[in-house]
């Protein structure tokens, strides 16, 4: 009775690796299809130090290979912009500025989204242990760092989505949580110039 038990219990394991790979595979090739996305955010941040989460609310154009316009319209007018691991800031005179930290959370997703999206899924398991559950309708995916020295200060990140993603929970070891929410989710049409020369679209 034992042997047949361990035998199920492996059997469960291994089934349940075998279909991760399959519901991953599926969703992130769902939202390939979408090459650029616009969607409507409203961001919450917890700090175990702070009384009161931080709340923001905008809106945000993600091009697959280009990068992220993150700009955020209350409770002040800031513009990011993520491309290939860098973060600038777009003064109002329509240049880029590198900062070192615009929006540490949505850094991470968007590098990682990135990469995933561009066929690079390699990359991300070989720095994250990624789990899925539900079906490509309705999906969460959740991503622990493997290296120690990440972990330190990234906890996990979870996306959770249907055709679209629609939200987004970055988790830090420190305590601090950034949680993200998308409205309106919808593919972009055509973009602006400004954006396109941020983005580095000829």
């Amino acid at each position: 009775m034992r042997r047949l038990i361990a035998f199920l219990a492996l059997f469960c394991a291994f089934a349940a690796y075998a279909q991760t790979p399959t519901l991953t595979d599926d969703v992130l090739g769902h939202l390939a299809k979408h090459s650029q996305v616009r969607a409507e955010f409203t961001q919450s941040r917890e700090n175990p130090a702070l009384a009161e989460p931080q709340l923001s609310h905008g809106d945000l154009l993600f091009v697959i290979g280009h990068g992220m316009v993150w700009h955020t319209r209350d409770p002040f007018d800031d513009t990011l912009v993520f491309t290939s691991g860098d973060t600038s800031r777009l003064n109002a005179q329509g240049k880029l500025e590198r900062v070192r930290d615009g929006n540490r959370g949505v850094s991470q997703v968007s590098g990682m989204l990135q990469s995933l999206l561009a066929g690079k899924s390699g990359d991300a398991m070989r720095q994250f242990t990624i789990s899925a559950e539900g079906t490509p309708a309705h999906w969460s995916l959740h991503f622990v760092p493997r290296q120690s020295r990440v972990a330190k200060v990234l906890a996990g990140i979870t996306l959770k989505g249907d055709d679209f993603l629609q939200s987004i929970e970055v988790n830090l070891a420190s305590g601090e949580r950034t949680f993200i929410t998308f409205a309106n989710t919808r593919d972009a049409a055509s973009l602006t110039l400004v954006e396109a020369k941020v983005l580095g679209i000829p």
